[in-house]
């Protein structure tokens, strides 16, 4: 009786389940099983071509002039004095010049600001940005081991500061793998200059009568840095979409091709033998907003770089190409940045600290004293081990060149800081942080977009507070004595009218009223943002209403009232943030004209109660 009982067949109560109800389980699992593969193969998961919304602007331009004596150069042969050495690197780029020049070229010269504040330091110029990662994990390495001066690697970087979100969470994620969260941190710490108008999107010139040719456009550069930011910020102010996938190509939207070695003047090469020699590039055809089976093959249209890559490329490239947008009109997105392990300055604070204020001193003097600034490219030269420093000078003021049909373009341009420009730029000297915004507008592109599959690899984009530490730059500013310096205004007076952007924003507003509502007023926030980018631009606000109208009115012209009093509020709303008065020009409402969608539903009367914000130059 117990084997037939023990052999007897039992019912489950899966096999007990009507058929309906197996299906939409077996149905779920898969759902399941795709979510899972979506978010843990990088191979399968869709990064899709997304607007990033935008325009880009603030206040004063900072160009601060410090009173000075001129002081003596340094002597042309190193310092004999023994000090143990500090090693920084960074790209070839003209606004080293401060510590150029503090230091007397790569290695610490006789007589030299730096000598004098007791550092030697040496100044590697690297044009790779994988490199430049390298060579701080290389040092933070020998660090751990107990070498308070490491050998290897470089413990200090300067990179552009618009790449520092990118930079400074790829290498704290590295930093974290290694030796466990919260043990080392790699911090902003100072900003030693900023580009002005050296990085460009260089372009066809038929793209500047018409900017919406951008899009379906293949662009090489460095993805994730400054130059990159640059076209990012330009679609956004355009409206048209970033492919955030390398490889796919999406015929509405912006695509990038990455630079080899992460060298941006392989970027202009790139660019060079694609249009010259017809090199493609093979990708995945976005169809419908999805990726698909079918390949492409692409020329590089364009190319975003800085200086010398610009001239490589416009030298290369022959007749036909020019700037659509460059760090002139961006004035304030590219500082010079010194990223640091923040341990090892903390660790030598004092001899860290000396270090900015005989870089800062330097800068005063380049701002001053053209002998200093010839002495300062000089010393960039021998630095980058590239040209003289005739080549590096032309390139710092910014120069001009003209094509055989008689097409000018522009080339270089850069700017070194001094004390009272930090402070300024910072908000040191209790103004607002320019940065701060602008370092929040890319980390939010980064989160977005996630390049090269960045949020992959990355588990967070560190944010503004964790990633910047001004506390030596404030530690030095009695030891500085830079007074406030005067600051120049930016002149508007020579504005030409000219669009540069234009762009529809959804601010939202108390009905029938024009206050501004908590979700507007965030949309104001990122417009704000994106308007530090730049403080060369003339901003215009145009409010629109749709066309209902309050009960008895005959015509529109309430709501052309309500549609102006709505322009002037967000104009109120941008200057509370910072953005100077002078930058407006003008501002009022045209109520009902120029709908954009279907008065006839209320989607389209919400997408025609908008405001309308456009940049001149």
């Amino acid at each position: 009786m117990e084997n037939s009982i023990q052999n007897t067949p039992k019912i489950s109560r899966w096999a007990g389940t009507p058929r309906s109800i197996k299906a939409i389980i077996f149905a779920l699992g898969i759902v399941i099983i795709l979510v899972i593969v979506y978010f843990v193969s990088p191979d399968v998961k869709q990064y899709v071509s997304r607007t990033v919304g935008g325009i880009q602007t603030e206040s004063n331009v900072v160009d601060n002039t410090t009173v000075a004596k001129l002081l003596p150069l340094p002597a042309n042969q190193p310092t004999t004095k023994a000090m143990p050495v500090v090693n920084f690197t960074g790209y070839l780029w003209n606004t080293l010049a401060g510590w150029s020049a503090a230091n007397g070229g790569p290695q610490t010269m006789e007589g030299s600001l730096m000598e004098k504040a007791g550092v030697n330091l040496r100044l590697l110029g690297q044009p790779s940005f994988d490199r430049i990662k390298e060579a701080q994990l290389a040092a933070l390495k020998q660090f751990h081991s107990g070498n308070n001066f490491p050998v290897d690697g470089a413990i200090g970087v300067w990179i552009m500061g618009d790449g520092a979100p990118y930079y400074i969470s790829v290498i704290q994620q590295a930093i974290d793998n290694l030796y466990g969260p919260g043990k080392y941190h790699a911090k902003k710490v100072a900003g030693a200059g900023i580009s002005y108008g050296e990085d460009k999107l260089i372009v066809p010139k038929e793209w500047i009568q018409d900017p919406q040719k951008l899009r379906g456009s293949v662009i090489c550069t460095v993805v994730g840095d400054g130059d990159w930011v640059i076209v990012v910020n330009y679609a956004a102010q355009l409206g048209i979409l970033v492919n955030p996938d390398l490889t796919t190509y999406d015929p509405n939207a912006v695509n990038f091709v990455q630079a080899e070695d992460a060298d941006i003047t392989k970027a202009a090469q790139m660019f060079i033998r694609s249009q010259k020699k017809g090199e493609t590039y093979e990708f995945k055809l976005i169809k419908n907003g999805k990726r698909s089976n079918e390949t492409v093959k692409r020329k590089i249209d364009a190319c975003s770089v800085w200086f010398p890559a610009d001239k490589v490329a416009f030298d290369g490239i022959g007749d036909g190409y020019t700037t659509a947008i460059s760090t002139k009109d961006y004035n304030n997105q590219m500082p010079n940045s010194l990223i640091i392990i923040d341990e090892w300055a903390q660790a030598n604070s004092t001899l860290f600290e000396n270090m900015l204020i005989a870089m800062y001193t330097a800068s005063n003097q380049i701002k001053q004293y053209d002998e200093w600034l010839v002495y300062a490219m000089d010393c960039n030269s021998k630095v980058f081990k590239m040209q003289d420093g005739n080549y590096w000078y032309r390139a710092y003021n910014g120069f001009t060149q003209t094509t055989p049909s008689g097409l000018t373009v522009s080339i270089g341009g850069s700017r070194v800081f001094n004390y009272a420009d930090a402070q300024q730029y910072y908000g040191l000297n209790g103004g607002k942080s320019r940065y701060e915004a602008v370092y929040t507008q890319i980390a939010q592109y980064l989160d977005s977009l996630s390049p090269m599959g960045y949020k992959n690899d990355i588990k967070r984009t560190i944010p503004y507070e964790e990633a910047v530490n001004l506390t030596y730059m404030q530690n030095i500013a009695s030891r500085m004595k830079s007074g406030a310096g005067q600051v120049y205004e930016t002149d508007y007076t020579a504005n030409t009218g000219e669009i540069v952007t234009k762009g529809d924003f959804a601010i939202t507003f108390r009905t029938g009223s024009a206050e501004i509502d908590e979700h507007g007023m965030a949309v104001v926030e990122k417009i704000y943002r994106q308007l530090s980018f730049s403080e060369s631009l003339k901003v215009n606000i145009v409010g629109f209403t749709d066309n209902k109208r309050a009960p008895g009115a005959t015509d529109g012209s309430q709501n052309l009232q309500l549609s102006q009093a709505r322009a002037e509020s967000v104009k109120k709303a941008l200057i509370a943030r910072g953005v100077s008065t002078s930058r407006f020009g003008e501002v009022y409402g045209r109520g009902e004209e120029s709908p954009i969608a279907s008065n006839a539903t209320e989607a389209g009367r919400i997408k025609n109660r908008r405001v309308e914000i456009a940049t001149t130059k």
